[in-house]
């Protein structure tokens, strides 16, 4: 049963992450059936937990290759598989009957019997709890490990989360490097076309100096995102265990199409694969074995015992002179002894305190299922309304920018219009710009968080990057 847990648990996602686990999540065999011969009997598909089926859906293999980085080295994350596995150590240790007593008595001055006197006496002694008393304190043991390793895998989720969304964040702020760049070289562009107009008297010097102001905003906005991106490298870093300095190249954004949201149905499988709610539900079960544990201690517990006492010959005048009938012969005694649970009192707290536990072990899983609901509600509606925003300015308002500086620069041509006039066209052209790759990337957040409060994709296929 243990060897089972195990190999069907939270040890197939991290302790073995091959690539073709991430890709092939429906077929995914363990290793020995891998290595079976083609005649051999194929073992049954391995079930990916929620971190396993949201990685096998990432077709970005650098983000996927970060995601495992982070799986396999944050220190978090060991040091919670190591407490599971400490956990699943506490079970055969609570099985186990307590350890037998063994004792000895030697007289300084030894009781005189009618057989002769007493030298040493021996003892031995086991504790037999009553019957089920340890069966269920291996039970409630295996239920915490459980819980346990459920918790592991939650908070896998939320590490490939919080990956996710700082891959994207860096995917943004490079898209504005770029996006700002190509600014900044129309506004050397504009600059020159300005002075060139300044020195032949038709244009102004303040279009000028705003244009090199302009410049100078861009130069303050490169530097700027330098400093967010080596921050959010540094984070990303952290949480795979690498120096802070480690690059990260070549993040992108996915162009995710518009996903089609049904609230009652990823409610119910967020529901059914959250892996709070299965620690939940361990903590529930491992509280009604308390209970029942609490209840045994009612029950009495046996202690059988063994005594063997060594006697001597007789020493005194009357017994040498008449030995009598089995002279120094030794003794042996079988005890058995229960204690008795009279204390009710404590008795009745033990079983109060256990339906206690069971009652925050039940509010525990009705707050999980708030969390759930708030999430879902929240990241719905956040993934509808960015959808829609991505939309309008993607296909309205970056068309309508561009088509505005095109214009201006005709008009520029024509003589119609001044530097300042394009200027503004080409302002309003990087905001729109800037405001459509950071949409992009809150759009990819926001469906990244959605599938971490579902614990699974919620997208029919991920769409190309750019």
């Amino acid at each position: 049963m243990q060897k089972a847990r195990e190999d069907s648990g939270w040890r197939n996602v991290v302790s073995t992450w091959p690539l073709w686990q991430c890709l092939a999540a429906a077929m995914a065999v363990g290793p020995a059936a891998a290595a079976a011969p083609a005649a051999a009997q194929v073992a049954p598909p391995v079930e990916l937990t929620a971190s396993g089926r949201v990685m096998a859906s990432l077709s970005d293999a650098t983000l996927r290759d970060l995601a495992i980085q982070v799986l396999q080295r944050n220190p978090r994350i060991a040091a919670a598989v190591a407490q599971a596995r400490a956990a699943r150590l506490v079970a055969p240790q609570a099985k186990a009957l307590p350890d037998p007593m063994l004792g000895a008595t030697a007289y300084a001055s030894s009781p005189e019997t009618r057989v002769g006197p007493q030298t040493f006496t021996g003892t031995i002694s086991q504790k037999l709890p009553w019957s089920g008393k340890l069966g269920l304190k291996e039970k409630a043991a295996l239920e915490r490990a459980d819980a346990l390793e459920a918790q592991v895998e939650a908070r896998r989720l939320e590490l490939v989360t919080d990956t996710r969304r700082l891959y994207y964040d860096l995917a943004f702020l490079d898209a504005w490097s770029k996006v700002v760049e190509s600014d900044r070289a129309t506004l050397d562009h504009y600059e020159e076309l300005a002075r060139t107009r300044y020195a032949s008297g038709v244009g102004i010097e303040q279009a000028v100096v705003k244009i090199q102001a302009e410049i100078t905003k861009d130069d303050a906005r490169l530097l700027e995102i330098a400093s967010r991106r080596a921050g959010l490298v540094a984070e990303l870093n952290a949480l795979r265990d690498e120096p802070q300095a480690t690059p990260v190249a070549g993040p992108t954004v996915p162009d995710y199409g518009e996903i089609t949201i049904d609230r009652a149905a990823l409610r119910d499988r967020a529901l059914a694969l959250r892996p709070e709610m299965r620690r939940a539900g361990f903590e529930i079960a491992r509280a009604e074995t308390g209970i029942a544990i609490a209840r045994k201690e009612y029950k009495p517990d046996l202690t059988l015992g063994a005594t063997y006492t060594w006697v001597g010959p007789r020493g005194d005048a009357a017994g040498i002179a008449a030995p009598p009938p089995d002279n120094g012969k030794d003794i042996f005694a079988i005890s058995a002894s229960i204690n008795l649970p009279i204390h009710r009192g404590r008795l009745k707290a033990g079983v109060e305190e256990a339906a206690e536990l069971r009652r925050a072990a039940d509010e525990g899983e009705r707050d999980v299922v708030t969390d759930i609901d708030r999430s879902l509600g929240e990241l719905t509606e956040r993934v509808a309304l960015t959808w829609k925003q991505l939309r309008l300015l993607r296909d309205v308002l970056g068309i309508q920018a561009d088509q505005s500086l095109r214009s201006a620069e005709a008009g520029y041509t024509a003589g119609t219009l001044g530097s300042l006039d394009l200027l503004d066209a080409e302002r309003v052209l990087l905001e729109v710009r800037t405001a459509i790759e950071r949409t992009r990337a809150d759009y990819a957040i926001a469906v990244a968080r959605l599938e971490g409060a579902v614990g699974e994709p919620v997208r029919a296929a991920e769409g190309a990057s750019r």
